[in-house]
């Protein structure tokens, strides 16, 4: 596979795709970066914008193992990871593998679980292996996770730590469609059965497991110029000192955008990165990744708002 041909293999994703999801081009595009750089994603937006949906989407165009878990507050550690339990006729403990032992994991409302049950999934999503009672288990190169939350409802809710969002590439924000986009999807769906599911979308799975390692192979030999890492490095060290900002992103942080910035050449059939990208990739980056000044929130300033903001005072390079 060379880049002319993975480009060609991502329009065709991105088409199976939209087949169930409409009006989240960039959406869909910021969650197959994710996948290619080897992150997870965090899609925050209200209740029936196809959260679910998208994420149920990417693993049907995907030949990958896909389960969910629905986080609830009585949801334990061993209920995502699994168990050692006694097996009595062979006098020997057998694990129960928990639905984290899977390629696509949906982590959905992520944060109606207490912060014990979120905190199972940091070492699986940092190192892709869990360890129950002294014993590691790989889950493989392809773990990823899309984990959803509803910004609205903060009764029953546990917000995620800071250590649990830095695991995360990108938080993606979820808005309503347009109105051209809503009368389009509900067009649609007036030609359908009422009891329709994603079935019937007709999603070929095209990205397979071989699929997938080819195409990091290529995202490996992207390029990336002194200035460019030159350029991220200033952007994430400009949020460490801005008024705005309590607490800064950390070098994980910039070597995640270096990563997807990788990643979004890629799709272009480009074998180097731009400013463009870093442009591009820097708020869903980092959004989630700083925690704004009280004199900021008080005035109400937003994450992406502030980034920007250091994205217009730092100069690109040219």
């Amino acid at each position: 596979m060379d880049l002319g041909e993975f480009r060609n293999l991502i329009a065709a994703v991105r088409g199976e795709i939209g087949k169930a999801v409409q009006g989240q081009d960039a959406i869909i595009d910021l969650v197959l970066i994710s996948i290619f750089a080897g992150g997870h994603c965090l899609v925050e937006g209200p209740p029936g914008t196809a959260k679910t949906l998208l994420a149920r989407s990417v693993s049907a165009a995907m030949a990958l193992q896909y389960r969910r878990i629905q986080f609830t507050p009585d949801l334990m550690p061993g209920d995502v990871l699994g168990v050692n339990l006694f097996n009595f006729q062979t006098n020997q403990f057998h694990l129960t593998k928990g639905p984290v032992f899977t390629d696509i994991l949906l982590a959905d409302e992520i944060n109606r679980a207490p912060p014990k049950t979120q905190s199972a999934l940091l070492q699986a999503m940092n190192e892709r292996m869990v360890t129950l009672d002294g014993t590691d288990y790989s889950l493989g190169p392809d773990f990823f996770v899309l984990a959803t939350q509803n910004p609205i409802e903060q009764q029953g809710t546990y917000p995620l730590p800071e250590a649990q969002l830095d695991r995360f590439l990108f938080k993606l924000v979820v808005d309503f469609p347009s109105r051209d986009t809503e009368i389009a999807i509900l067009s649609k769906h007036a030609t359908q059965a009422l009891k329709s599911d994603l079935r019937n979308a007709g999603i070929r799975p095209l990205v397979t497991s071989a699929a997938l390692a080819e195409g990091r192979a290529l995202i490996d030999a992207i390029h990336l110029d002194n200035t460019i890492l030159t350029y991220i490095v200033d952007l994430v060290r400009a949020t460490r000192s801005d008024p705005d900002i309590l607490y800064g992103a950390s070098t994980r942080a910039a070597d995640a955008v270096a990563s997807a910035v990788r990643v979004r050449a890629a799709f272009e059939g480009r074998d180097y990165g731009l400013p463009d990208d870093v442009q591009a990739l820097l708020v869903p980056a980092l959004r989630h990744r700083i925690v704004l000044s009280p004199s900021a929130e008080i005035d109400g300033r937003t994450p992406d708002e502030v980034l920007r903001n250091i994205m217009n005072r730092v100069d690109a390079p040219r």
